[in-house]
């Protein structure tokens, strides 16, 4: 069987997986990247990039090629709910003060030439099968391609493979250690979009228990996202998809004049997520390690920040097993405390529930208050985190507003439902930053047998 030596491994070569591939091999290390497509490919994604996420393109040297897809720049976020818009731009986070909406099968394939000009050897229509374990540590892989079965080995084996990771089953860690299934479905389509006055637009609305969205693309469409409860029975025809529409009529408004084109995409069964991510010879960006409902739109930035930043962490120590095992602990223990917030707000988003009474008033007053809309805006775009919003004074001024707008007996109840979820949340933290990571579980029998 074939063997080859590279200084890295990377398993599945989308957003968390090229931006490993190019950092490594910026750094000068010899990294060979494997992926079952071939690119162009397009993925189950709703592919939104807020400035931070435009801003880790651009880190990466690839917002070139990106512009170039024909996505327009979208420098204003909008959100409605309780009969309230607020609209506002966006502020820069590293000089990018735009949001972005890139279909996939243009945005991975342009990421997967970046990092070839890095020197990344990528292969695409190669399946990774097995792992290769020497002395308790991942020291490679077994995959196969057109022709045939060959071994890849490396000290690091990088798991970019999604949330069904071949790389986390077989290290053992496929089952996570904090998880919240949502409690949205989620829907999808493609429309041609007539409305060159929303062109610059990524909007979102919430109407009762339902969330949707409108976000212009590339090739002149926009991507129209519905998010109702899961509880709700819905089959996955286009009828279904368009009465979901029409019960969000500011986001039927804004679809007027615009034509479905291609089917309608679903996702069922979300669960958000953190797994243990790192290990003797191994680590899981992206997806594979942690995963949050598409609901916040932070997926695709986080993919290609902590693939970057691991990168960055691993280059200077592959060749001292130590160091890259303490290299990789502390990159999995800064994302864990960078991420928590953000993946607790977005449980909250998750829940499939009416706007809050603290949420109506946070709407009511930043629709009047463009300091207050940028900030909220700031939120999506990780400027600034979700506390930072409804900071305790704010909280007891909107109390007292929604007290008096609802009524007591109607608002009282979900006030104080708010300050629990408050409080618990913010102890959550307090103990994840306070304590280590979870333990690794039993590696499998294979880690005790040296490879030769």
């Amino acid at each position: 069987m074939p063997t080859e030596y590279a200084d890295a491994v990377v398993v599945g070569t989308r957003c968390a997986g090229t931006a490993v591939a190019t950092t490594l091999a910026r750094a000068g290390r010899r990294v060979v990247g494997l992926d079952s497509a071939a690119f162009p490919s397009d993925t189950l994604s709703t592919h939104l990039l807020w400035p931070a996420g435009v801003a880790e393109v651009e880190a990466l040297g690839a917002l070139g090629r990106v512009r170039a897809l024909g996505a327009p720049a979208l420098p204003i976020g909008f959100a409605a709910g309780a009969g309230v818009e607020v609209r506002s731009p966006f502020s820069a986070y590293d000089g990018i003060d735009y949001a972005m909406c890139v279909r996939r099968t243009g945005l991975d394939a342009a990421l997967v030439a970046n990092a070839r000009d890095a020197g990344a050897d990528l292969r695409e229509k190669c399946r990774v099968t097995e792992l290769l374990w020497q002395n308790g540590r991942v020291a490679g892989v077994r995959y196969t391609d057109r022709e045939g079965t060959r071994e890849l080995r490396a000290p690091l084996v990088v798991g970019a493979d999604g949330r069904r990771s071949t790389v986390a089953r077989q290290v053992g860690v496929l089952d996570p250690y904090r998880s919240a299934p949502s409690g949205r479905a989620c829907y999808y389509a493609y429309w041609e979009d007539t409305r060159a006055e929303w062109r610059d637009t990524a909007a979102q609305w919430r109407e009762g228990d339902s969330l949707g969205t409108a976000f212009p693309c590339d090739d002149g469409l926009l991507l129209c996202l519905i998010q109702p409860p899961v509880s709700r029975p819905v089959d996955r025809s286009e009828s279904a998809y368009r009465a979901m529409i029409a019960e969000i009529p500011g986001l039927a408004a804004r679809l007027g004049g615009c034509t479905l084109r291609g089917r309608v995409r679903s996702a069922v069964d979300i669960v958000s997520y953190f797994r243990r991510s790192t290990g003797p010879g191994w680590a899981l960006p992206g997806d594979a390690g942690h995963f949050k409902d598409p609901v916040t739109a932070q997926g695709i930035r986080d993919a290609l920040r902590y693939g970057r930043l691991l990168g960055e962490a691993v280059a200077p120590v592959l060749d001292d097993p130590a160091a890259l095992d303490r290299a990789l602990y502390a990159w999995e223990r800064r994302r864990e405390l960078d991420c928590l917030e953000v993946y607790q707000w977005t449980n909250h988003l998750a829940r499939a529930e009416p706007m809050s009474p603290l949420e109506i008033e946070l709407y009511r007053a930043a629709a009047t208050d463009p300091a207050l809309s940028c900030a909220v805006m700031e939120v999506m775009s990780r400027v600034r985190a979700p506390g930072d919003i409804l900071t305790l004074p704010q909280r007891a001024l909107f109390a007292s507003r929604a007290l008096f707008h609802r009524g007591h007996d109607n608002a009282l109840h979900d006030v104080l439902r708010d300050v629990r979820d408050t409080v618990a949340e913010w102890h959550e933290r307090h103990q994840v930053s306070r304590t280590e990571l979870p333990p690794l579980p039993t590696p499998p029998a294979s880690a005790s047998l040296e490879s030769a």
